[in-house]
């Protein structure tokens, strides 16, 4: 019998394919839980080069891959397996469309000769997606695949970023194809492959805008997470400073200037947004976390000058002045034209004292609170020590995750960003569960930088399992759990909810006191601390910084410190 095999040309298969389009488009990790039928995608993904950071649960993987987007401008990719793990994955996917981040959603499917039969986690992923999905593709055929690949990684950056699925059926995972013609596939992908023009606003809406913030007799400057992702920091700045106005940062949008600024107005919240008499509003939309730009909270007769990547947004919004644009570019053309014609506030102006007054004075009665060492613990005391312990890091900034109820809303007053992008919490749907996959994500996208996660026990519970993940990449991440017990604080029921025949279980709130989280990390071995007293607290914290390996700190809580909590509440 004659030898072919010298004749027949190397071949590969769809696993093999997919992970060289990634590979040549610029893809440089995935995150996700393998099994049939994506174990080799991700086998192969490693061979060339993509380092796959393996989960212990789709939910957490698609947190992470959305955050990774975030911190890095690039598409975050997951990997699941079909049917349940599609499902779990939409965790992540419609975490991304939440807070318009760019992210991929990769899934086996079903062979397609076996759709329609019941077939092993068959699912019609496609639909499922749908929701939460700007673009979802399904390769049909092995030769499909690199273009499906672009088009999904291109789609998730474009415009308003978001989230974006890739179904690749188990047959096609299989079929073969040249080395030569799938090399040839890839390369017209990379050099077809078109970066999306930035639109530069009108000159009209721009003069407008200066106009308006010129003749303002209180304008404000607020600025969100779309910012931090455009990296509009250096053009913020130039603005602040050149202009003088008082500038709000959203809680994500902390750090893009730092919070101890002087023209910072985050302690004067109440005061800035209800007085303020025009509003540049930069990346962030005027939704929950903004009161809707309504009053109350804000005046009535104030002019929303709005900066958005999305038309639909500003057209939702109806401000007296809309631009479309990325933030970035925006507030650089803004820089432009005022550099024409300077104008500045001075610290002697009366917006700017009255600001500056009420930040002071909303700092000193924070400070003074924060000062006293109450045990045990309420929320005040450990946080303070905590902030002092990050801003004692030398280096980069350490990137802070924070989910929780009492907790996140605590830290978010206390706790202080100096450098963007630096800030990860539940966001624009104030997701829980979120905290250990953003931590591996910030770990990977920032490996220059210690990760400190500040998260209460109902939040670290939705993910803890991944403490796991952090031990075995040895990731460079502090867990701080705030155990009070459950959910706002365990047992907050009156006589009359304790009734009925199942009286004698635990409220809905409550988890076993003092429980032993430490432990878990240390069952993976990692560091585990349990902390009671302020100089406990201190010791752990200045040990596992310095370490710069998996640690969680278990910080035992009075029980009754804290309360339900739900919106934002700013009593500044």
């Amino acid at each position: 019998m004659a030898d072919n095999s010298a004749t027949t040309p190397p071949s590969i298969d769809g696993n093999v394919l997919v992970a060289k389009s990634l590979s040549h488009l610029g893809v440089t990790h995935m995150f996700g839980v393998v099994g049939i039928p994506v174990t080799s995608l991700a086998s192969r993904a490693m061979a060339l080069g993509i380092r796959f950071i393996a989960f212990h649960n789709e939910q957490s993987a698609g947190y992470a891959a959305s955050a990774y987007g975030y911190l890095t401008g690039k598409p975050g990719i997951l990997l699941t397996v079909s049917g349940p793990g599609c499902v779990h994955g939409l965790a992540g996917l419609s975490n991304a469309w939440a807070n318009t981040w760019p992210m991929v959603m990769i899934s086996g499917s079903c062979d397609q000769r076996d759709v329609g039969r019941g077939d092993f986690q068959e699912l019609d992923q496609i639909e499922a997606v749908k929701a939460f999905s700007k673009l979802s593709e399904k390769a049909k055929d092995v030769r499909e695949i690199p273009n499906c690949v672009s088009r999904v990684l291109d789609r998730a950056v474009s415009g308003r970023p978001g989230g974006c699925y890739l179904d690749i059926p188990t047959d096609v995972l299989r079929q073969k194809i040249s080395e030569s013609e799938a090399d040839k596939l890839v390369d017209e992908i990379v050099k077809s492959r078109k970066q999306e023009p930035i639109r530069e606003s009108l000159r009209s809406e721009i003069e407008s805008a200066v106009s308006l913030l010129r003749k303002a007799e209180r304008p404000l400057i607020v600025f969100g997470k779309g910012a931090a992702y455009s990296r509009a920091e250096d053009e913020l700045k130039k603005l602040v400073e050149i202009t003088g106005i008082p500038f709000l940062p959203t809680p994500m949008g902390k750090g893009l200037l730092p919070d101890t600024h002087e023209l910072s107005a985050t302690a004067a919240r109440s005061l800035a947004i209800g007085k303020c008499d025009v509003a540049l509003v930069v990346g962030a939309r005027l939704n929950w976390l903004l009161h809707f730009g309504e009053s109350p909270k804000w005046d009535k007769d104030v002019k929303f000058i709005l900066v958005d990547v999305s038309e639909e947004e500003i057209e939702l919004r109806k401000p007296h002045l809309g631009i479309v644009g990325d933030a970035k570019t925006v507030i650089g053309l803004l820089n432009r034209e005022i550099k024409d014609d300077p104008f500045c506030l001075g610290k002697s102006n009366s917006w700017v004292e009255s600001i500056s007054k009420k930040a002071k004075e909303n700092g000193e009665k924070m400070e003074a609170q924060l000062a006293k060492d109450v045990v045990p613990f309420n929320f005040l005391t450990p946080m303070r020590i905590i902030r002092d312990a990050i801003l004692a890091v030398e280096g980069p900034s350490p990137v802070v995750v924070s989910e929780g109820a009492n907790t996140m809303d605590v830290g978010r007053s206390v706790l202080v960003q100096k450098e963007p992008r630096t800030r990860l919490d539940a966001g624009t749907w104030g997701t829980m569960g979120v905290g250990l996959g953003y931590c591996i994500a910030a770990a990977v996208a920032s490996p220059d930088r210690l990760v400190v996660a500040v998260e209460g026990d109902s939040g670290f519970g939705f993910s803890a399992m991944e403490v796991e993940t952090l031990v075995r990449y040895n990731l460079p991440v502090v867990i701080i759990v705030f155990n009070n017990g459950g959910v706002y604080g365990g047992d907050r029921r009156g006589p009359e909810e304790i009734s009925g025949p199942h009286k004698e279980d635990p409220a809905p709130t409550s988890f076993v006191p003092n429980a032993g989280y430490h432990k878990l990390i240390e069952a993976f071995g990692g560091k585990g601390y349990i902390v009671e007293t302020p100089d406990e607290l201190k010791s752990s914290l200045a040990e596992s910084f310095a370490a710069r390996k998996p640690a969680v700190v278990n910080v035992i809580i009075d029980p009754f410190a804290g309360a339900e909590s739900g919106r934002l509440q700013h009593k500044n």
